[in-house]
Parts: structure tokens; sequence; C-alpha cells
């Protein structure tokens, strides 16, 4: 796992942070799911098939994150389990890996449940002592989140049917079909659905490759004047900014937000003076030496001499102009 992978991780496991995602994904950011109502679950999913009592595989998959919820809705309370893998590519067998997850965790319950029946010796007919899942039991539903952390379109399948060649129409209805829940950046309309800081992440990610509405966001919402120092460590990772961080780090320490994008915006500014120089140093030293008819291996040792170039970069300005 990268380290951009592990940010958004650590970012996302956060309670608070998760509800609010899954409130926003589910109930159109209704407030359904509290932080308060959330319990770890563990990631890596687990399943070993046997046959006649010897164990024939072992599949394991890690997931990001894996938690289990109370949900209150008609006056009723029920759990469901909720996992969130995020991506900062495209993944185009997501559908797959996502299918693969959840079909683990259910089977993983049913193991339990056969685990259970059997030590508890409960009183099955043979069909369900054969199948280790009675009549009345009940499967805790599975609910995976896949978060796209990057600008462009996804273009990926969203369906496993989408993964499928030519086939026939008529065949196509008995083929059982599965979605993601996919929340790209690119297609977000109402950033207000979030309650926390993610809402501010995802815009910057949609806006990233816009300077102009970047800018209107950083110097003009309110939401982003300050902002914790987690937060603005995940934007610069996925937006690609690079905006000062300072102090301890955490969400207890904030960051100036007007201060680090004027800070940013006059380091590009210098950065862009700086390499206004060296291009200018290295178009001078060419046109000499076109002057003198020396040759490309004078004008790269004459380059790095002047601009502390390697030889590659010298040799790559020399074809660039």
């Amino acid at each position: 796992m990268g380290t951009k992978d592990i940010k958004a991780k650590e970012y996302l496991a956060d309670n608070t942070r998760f509800a609010d995602l899954c409130n926003a994904v589910l109930f159109d950011g209704e407030q359904v799911i509290s932080p308060e109502s959330l319990m770890e679950e563990d990631p890596e999913e687990v399943l070993s098939v046997y046959d006649d009592g010897k164990e024939k595989a072992n599949v394991k998959r890690l997931r990001d994150i894996l938690k289990s919820a109370v949900i209150k809705s008609t006056g009723k309370s029920y759990v469901v389990i909720i996992g969130v893998e995020s991506q900062a590519e495209i993944h185009y067998a997501m559908v797959v890996k996502d299918m693969l997850y959840d079909a683990l965790n259910y089977g993983a319950q049913i193991k339990n449940i056969e685990r259970n029946h059997r030590r508890n010796r409960d009183g099955c007919t043979e069909a369900e002592f054969l199948s280790g899942f009675c009549k009345e039991d009940r499967l805790i539903p599975v609910i995976t989140i896949t978060l796209y952390l990057g600008p462009d379109r996804w273009d990926g399948a969203r369906h496993l049917h989408d993964m499928f060649g030519d086939i026939d129409e008529g065949l196509r209805k008995y083929i059982p079909d599965y979605s993601i829940n996919l929340v790209s950046p690119y297609e977000i309309e109402d950033f207000s659905k979030f309650n926390t800081t993610l809402g501010e992440v995802l815009e910057v990610i949609k806006y990233s490759q816009d300077k102009n509405r970047l800018r209107k966001l950083m110097e003009e919402d309110p939401q982003f004047k300050r902002m914790d120092w987690e937060t603005v460590s995940v934007i610069n990772s996925y937006a690609g900014t690079r905006i000062p961080l300072e102090g301890k780090g955490g969400n207890a320490d904030m960051v100036d937000m007007c201060k680090a994008w004027v800070d940013w915006k006059e380091e590009g500014r210098e950065e862009g003076r700086e390499e206004g120089r060296e291009d200018g140093t290295i178009r001078g030293i060419i046109r000499m030496g076109r002057a003198c008819n020396a040759g490309d291996e004078k004008m790269i040792e004459m380059i790095c001499r002047e601009t502390g170039m390697d030889s590659e970069k010298a040799r790559e300005s020399i074809k660039k102009y």
C-alpha cells in the first residue's frame, strides 16, 4: 500500500468522516448513521472452503476499512456492515474486486452461523444441518463504497454486465449482475451533503485541474479559511497542491489557509522565475554554441557547469530548444 493510500485510509477511518461519507452516499446527506453507532470490524476477509471435512482452499482479502453500523429507521433498528475502498487511480476490475469482498463476508457469516449451530447442537432439519444454515437464520447486509480520489471521469465498469463482451440478450437476464457504489468527485454537484472536511477534500480534487476555480475556492469560500492539518495533507496528496503545513499535525493543529495559499502561490512564482533564469542561460549557451560550431557534448558540458544540471537533463534541454 502506497503512502497516498495509507493517508486516505487513516483519514477515512475516523468515525465522524466515515459516517459522513455513508450518510452522503446512502441517505443523500440525511444524518442517519452516527459516529457513535460505528464499530470496527476486522478488515481481513477470510473464507476457508472444505471438502469432506478437509480444507481445500483458503481465500483472503484485505479491505481498506470495514465497520458495522446500527441504523435506526422507520421505528426499527438493524445492523449493516459497511466497507470503504479508496482508489487513487481508476481500477478497471473494481466491480469484481468489490463483489469478491462482499461474497467473502457473506461466506464467513454463514460459516460462523454453522459453527454456532454445531456447537449448540441446535435441532435443525436434515437439510438445515447439511447447509449449516437454518430457515430462520439471517445474514447481516454488506455494503461496499468505492471512493475514487482522482479528478478525472471514472471510465471503468460500474456493473458486472458492463465487463462482458457480446452475449445473447436472452441469456443476459440469467446472469446475476453486481453494481458498485461509486463516489467520484467529478460527478458530485452538491458538496453540501457532506458535513465534515471530506466534502472540501472532494471539491478540491474535482477542481484541481481548473486553476481559476481552485483559486476561487481557496480565496473566497469561507469553509476553506482554516482547515485541520490532516485534511490539508490529504488535499496535497490527491489534488497535487503543495500547501505549506506548519505545526505538529493532526486535527488539533489548524492551518491558516489564507496565508498558506498565498505562500504556496508565491513559492510557485519564485520557482517560475528560477526556471525562467535557467531557461535563459540554456538558450544563451545554445545560441553561442551554434555560432561557434560547438558540438552537443561541449554545450552539455557548459550547461552543466553554468546551471548545476546533470548531463542527461542538459541533453534533453538541447533537444527542447
